[in-house]
Order: C-alpha cells, then sequence, then structure tokens
C-alpha cells in the first residue's frame, strides 16, 4: 500500500490497518486521525507520538496481541491475517533445538506469571538461543522496568510491520 492509498482510506479502514502493525486501539485510532501523511518518515515519527501517548492499558492491549515467542500455532489460529508478518518476525524459533524451546516455553510462563503479561522481544534477525537470553536476562527486572523494556520492543516490532506493508 502507498502513502496516497493510506491517506485516502476512511478512518475506520485506517484503523484496521494500523491494528494489524499493534494491537492497541488507541494507537491505532490515534495513526489513523493523525492522517494525511506526507511520508514513511512522518508515519514513523507519528507512530513514536503516539506510542508516547498510551498509558500501562494501552501498552497491555498491545502486548496482548502477539503470540509467545515459538508459539506459531496459537498466531495462526488467533491472528490469521498477520500470521505471514508474525511466522517471518519468529523465524529464528524454527529449527530450534528441544531444549531452547522448553527453555523458552518454561521462561515465558515463569515471566508472564511474574509481570501479567507475554515476554515481548523484536525477534527479526534472533535466534531461539537468542531469545532465551533476552528472557532470562529480563526476568529479575521489576514490573516497571518490563513494561518500559516490553514497550520499546514493541515500538521496533511496529515499525517493522508498517515498512512490510507501506511503500513511499
Amino acid at each position: 500500500m502507498t502513502i496516497d492509498e493510506l491517506n485516502r482510506l476512511s478512518a475506520d479502514e485506517a484503523e484496521v490497518l494500523f491494528l494489524r502493525c499493534c494491537g492497541c486501539p488507541g494507537w491505532a485510532k490515534a495513526m489513523a486521525a493523525a492522517r494525511p501523511y506526507r511520508d514513511l518518515a512522518a508515519v514513523h515519527a507519528n507512530a513514536l507520538t503516539a506510542f508516547a501517548a498510551l498509558d500501562e492499558a494501552g501498552w497491555l492491549e498491545a502486548f496482548a496481541a502477539h503470540p509467545r515467542i515459538g508459539d506459531v500455532e496459537s498466531l495462526r489460529r488467533k491472528y490469521a491475517d498477520t500470521k505471514a508478518w508474525a511466522s517471518g518476525e519468529q523465524s529464528g524459533v524454527q529449527g530450534a533445538q528441544e531444549a531452547v524451546i522448553q527453555g523458552l516455553a518454561r521462561g515465558n510462563t515463569a515471566y508472564e506469571q511474574k509481570f501479567g503479561f507475554i515476554f515481548i522481544v523484536c525477534a527479526t534477525g534472533k535466534t531461539a538461543a537468542e531469545m532465551l537470553a533476552l528472557l532470562e536476562a529480563r526476568l529479575p527486572n521489576d514490573r516497571a522496568r518490563e513494561i518500559t523494556n516490553a514497550a520499546r520492543e514493541q515500538e521496533k516490532i511496529t515499525a517493522i510491520r508498517i515498512d512490510k506493508w507501506l511503500t513511499a
């Protein structure tokens, strides 16, 4: 889709597309309302502005739209229209050793129990072992730090998704 095509969509149509990039309805609404965009850089700049306006509840909505790392089947069932994106984002998990997959599963459970939301990491370009190491490194943090960490990862994921569907 081009910037011009995005700018011509109805607000509702634009919100639906932005929700594919980030599962927070408030963020998607802000992105749709900020149109027209002059270029891709303006979309990315406004994405950061819209993220800065989110409260914890908004971030938690965004996080809830993600599958657990390695849980590609869950993603396929829940987010059929973003299947290709997330499968590519989590391609480092495919073919991982069973011990690493089990470690991710245990770590995700521990993380969710401790913080109340799933582990969010921009998985693009990372192996399963690298994601496991990041998860283990973040587990000792407090909840406030992890909201911030997960938010920064959400911003990266969203930027990649915007770039995948939007062209100049």
